[in-house]
């Protein structure tokens, strides 16, 4: 009786989910756990051995055949197998069924939609939007989820695509700024409430500077890293508030 033998660059794999990469004009693909690509999409799971089933790199994973060395030099030049693995996870396309995939777009279209009314407001009101207006208006505008960016990518092409539609802008962000005057004095002062949309509240206490500021989340990191340089380390930032805060209309 024949024996049967399955060649050596072949690895056959069960329950798996399929992401690809076309690349130098080749086809590479990846065996994840299924459910476990979104998770690393967005951050939520950090450890690349809980979503692949195998470090290898395939050029088809249904068939078990495993990309060869030169073709994975030419794609990813100098890149070892994790590396390679990353990037296909990063930028390549979850195969899935339609039923599949229609799951998975309703629920991440979900996120984002709830994710776009907590982050944003009708400028004119200040006040955010429901969930339902958000739908129906990414609806009007065409905007389709992609499925190769994760929750906040998503997220923030929603609120650009909106941008052109109706009025909506980014939800402002309480910031208490804590600094003594001689790590700064009114130098740095000038340069955080430039960068503010607004000031809520200042303070000063036994030398030492309290402000309380309107800012808009993109500016976060600028103030931030303005701080810890001009105080060497010594000044505190406080996130107060992650959304719209209205206590008086006397703020705007």
């Amino acid at each position: 009786m024949s024996k049967i033998f399955t060649p050596t660059n072949q690895i056959r794999l069960t329950n798996v989910a399929i992401v690809r990469l076309k690349k130098a004009g080749k086809r590479f693909e990846i065996a994840c756990y299924k459910n476990k690509v979104l998770s690393w999409r967005n951050n939520s799971e950090k450890d690349i051995d809980e979503v692949l089933q195998t470090h290898t790199i395939f050029t088809n994973v249904s068939k078990g055949q495993a990309a060869k060395k030169d073709e994975l030099q030419k794609a990813f030049g100098g890149k070892d197998e994790t590396e390679i693995c990353k990037e296909i996870l990063s930028k390549g396309e979850l195969q899935v069924s339609e039923k599949e995939r229609h799951s998975v777009l309703d629920s991440q279209l979900n996120s984002i939609v709830n994710g776009v009314a907590a982050l944003c407001v009708n400028p004119e009101t200040r006040r955010p939007y429901s969930a339902s207006i958000i739908e129906k208006s990414l609806k009007d505008a065409h905007f389709s989820v992609k499925m190769n960016k994760n929750i906040k990518q998503n997220t923030l092409e929603a609120i650009k695509m909106l941008k052109e539609h109706m009025p909506i802008e980014r939800s402002r962000m309480k910031l208490r700024v804590t600094f003594a005057g001689k790590e700064g004095g009114g130098k740095l002062k000038d340069s955080v409430v430039k960068l503010a949309n607004a000031v809520e509240h200042e303070e000063w206490e036994d030398a030492t500077l309290h402000l309380t500021l309107l800012i808009d989340p993109g500016q976060y990191r600028v103030i931030d890293e303005l701080v810890r340089n001009e105080t060497k380390g010594k000044g505190l930032l406080e996130l107060l508030e992650l959304k719209e805060v209205v206590e008086s209309d006397e703020l705007f």
